[in-house]
Parts: structure tokens; C-alpha cells; sequence
């Protein structure tokens, strides 16, 4: 006897059967539309990847032409706005604009203002002469500055004196001004021939012995400023001072008075309290 399936389960098995023929339906109709897509994408894909090329190869040159021309635009304005500011010395503004006039140069300074220049340079120079007359190891290590033998310091104290016998506290007749301007001048060119006369000279005209003597009394005062005893740097600077008057005596090295007085000062505040 055929058994007969109840109706519910040949509707369940003919559901069945529809879903797997519209699947396999569609599955079909995917393929069939991916290999028309495919047939007709293989000669677009040269096309495309040419397109990309040339892109890649002009894009710097639009994006050059393109600021070339934002450049020329603004150009343009800058000359329109310099023609309505100024004018048109060159007809159409198009054609050009007229540059901005130059800055007017800063006048000249005032006779008075040259010599208070003046004033204040020859005012550094003498500072820079005093400090070094009135240090010792300033003195020990350059003497050719403070010995007038030297023709450049000779040079440089005359030059200096005469500065000097010009300087006035108020602004004096122009004439008078202009000689005190050019000899500070004067003074100022002198000062560092000599300084650099010095550097070349240092102790090198001296024999050894007198070197050495230098060099004990730079040593000394020396031990005498960076000494923490009293008792110690009292004795540095009596024998500095005594090393000192020797090499004077001898004609060794000139000390200027401003260098013994700055000695005989350190010495008599290194003394112990009484």
C-alpha cells in the first residue's frame, strides 16, 4: 500500500524545493552578471588607468598654471591699488604703477650731536686707559702699554692729551668742536694701535731673568688677591710692592703711580685689625 504524505508536510517539502531552484536561479544570474561586467570592464581598465596616469603626470602642472594665475591676479590688484594711491606715470594703470617713493634718509646728525658723541667715546677711552694704569697685573702683562718708549704709546699719550686739553663741559664754538671730534678720533685710533703693539710685545724685549721676575710678581699678586689669610696676603703684597720698585729702578718695567698706589691700597687693607 503508497503511503501518502499529509498536506502541511508537501507544502513543507514543495517550499523546500522552490527556495533551492530561486537560489540556484540567482546564484546563476550573479555569475552570468559578474562575467558581462568583467567582458565589458577589460577594455575600460586600460582607459582608466591611462586617465590616472595622465592625471598623475599634468596635475602639477594645472596646479602650477593654476597658481600662476592667482599670482597675476593679485599682481594686478597690487598694481590697481599702488595706481590709485600714486598715480599713473605710465599711462593705463594696466600697463604699470608707480613704485612707492623712497624713504627719505634720516638727516644728518647736528654739530652738537657729533660732538656729544664724541664726548662719550673720548669719556670710555679714558675709562679704559684709567682701568689699565690702575691694575697692576694689567700693567705686568702688557708694559709696553704704560712705557712712552714705545713709539705707539707714545703715540697714543699725546693724542690722548690733546683730546683731553679739548674737552669742555658745554657745546663750544663749532671750530672748536670740530678739533675736539677728530682729535677723539685721533686718541681712538691711537689707543688700539697700541693695544695691539702691546699684545705683539708682551715680555719678549726682556731676558729671561727679568721674565722671571715678572712672573714672581704676577704670582704674588696674585696669592695676595685670592688669599683668604691676612697674614698672608699683607706679605704677598710687601714683596710684590718690593719686586715691584726693583724692576722700576732697573728700567724693566714702568708702573704707572695709579698701579702702586692700587698696591700700596690692597696692602694696607690686607693688615689685621688692631
Amino acid at each position: 500500500m503508497r503511503r501518502s504524505f499529509p498536506p502541511a508536510g508537501a507544502l513543507l517539502v514543495f517550499a523546500l524545493v522552490m527556495m533551492i531552484a530561486l537560489g540556484t536561479t540567482a546564484m546563476v544570474t550573479v555569475a552570468v552578471g559578474i562575467a558581462a561586467v568583467g567582458a565589458l570592464m577589460t577594455p575600460i581598465v586600460p582607459v582608466l588607468l591611462g586617465i590616472g596616469i595622465v592625471n598623475l603626470v599634468a596635475g602639477p602642472q594645472r596646479r602650477r598654471r593654476r597658481l600662476e594665475r592667482r599670482a597675476q591676479r593679485f599682481a594686478h590688484q597690487q598694481a590697481l591699488r599702488h595706481a590709485r594711491q600714486y598715480g599713473h606715470p605710465y599711462g593705463h594703470p594696466h600697463q604699470g604703477y608707480a613704485p612707492p617713493p623712497p624713504r627719505p634718509a634720516p638727516p644728518p646728525p647736528s654739530p652738537e650731536q657729533v660732538w656729544a658723541q664724541a664726548r662719550s667715546r673720548f669719556h670710555a677711552l679714558r675709562d679704559a686707559y684709567a682701568a689699565h694704569e690702575c691694575d697692576p697685573l694689567a700693567v705686568l702683562r702688557l708694559p709696553a702699554l704704560s712705557d712712552v718708549s714705545v713709539p705707539s704709546t707714545a703715540r697714543f699719550v699725546d693724542a690722548f692729551a690733546e683730546a683731553q686739553a679739548l674737552e669742555t663741559d658745554q657745546y663750544p664754538p663749532r671750530q672748536h668742536a670740530d678739533a675736539f671730534v677728530r682729535a677723539v678720533e685721533k686718541a681712538e685710533r691711537a689707543w688700539q694701535a697700541a693695544r695691539d703693539a702691546a699684545e705683539r710685545i708682551r715680555l719678549s724685549g726682556l731676558s729671561p731673568d727679568e721674565r722671571r721676575s715678572i712672573e714672581r710678581v704676577v704670582k704674588l699678586l696674585t696669592t695676595a688677591r685670592d688669599s683668604d689669610s691676612d697674614p698672608e696676603r699683607h706679605a704677598a703684597y710687601a714683596l710684590a710692592r718690593a719686586e715691584l720698585e726693583k724692576l722700576d729702578r732697573a728700567g724693566v718695567v714702568h708702573v704707572p703711580q695709579p698701579a702702586k698706589i692700587a698696591i700700596e691700597e690692597a696692602a694696607r687693607t690686607s693688615l689685621p685689625a688692631a
